[in-house]
């Protein structure tokens, strides 16, 4: 399965994304993100979409959409919205959603990757 993470501005909510990918067993990992995002580094490799986020959110839902396009095999991704904000995340799950494709969000506790 691949993971799809959104990487945000404040590098402090990294951390979920950097555990995900390091602990998580994953075909393909997709990162999307502003310029700043890709300051963001990974012991795994990873694959950077760059996004204009200053972009209204149904432009933003058409740019993640055409950025993906061919990128995901499956039917379904693990998605981590642990960065971001609603905006961005309202556009991400609509773009995977109108692919279409399931989600199935992930996130990294104590107890390991849990599937919420």
């Amino acid at each position: 399965m691949e993971l799809v993470a959104l990487l945000s501005s404040g590098e402090g909510t990294w951390v979920q994304v950097s555990g995900l990918i390091k602990y998580g067993e994953w075909d393909r990992i997709i990162l999307l993100g502003s310029s700043f995002a890709e300051k963001f580094t990974s012991e795994k490799p990873t694959e950077f979409i760059r996004l204009d986020t200053g972009k209204k959110v149904v432009e933003l839902k058409d740019e993640i959409m055409k950025k993906l396009a061919g990128k995901i095999n499956g039917t379904e991704v693990a998605l981590s919205i642990a960065s971001g904000n609603g905006k961005e995340h309202m556009a991400l799950i609509s773009a995977l959603l109108g692919m279409p494709v399931g989600v199935r969000f992930v996130a990294l506790t104590q107890d390991g990757i849990v599937y919420l």
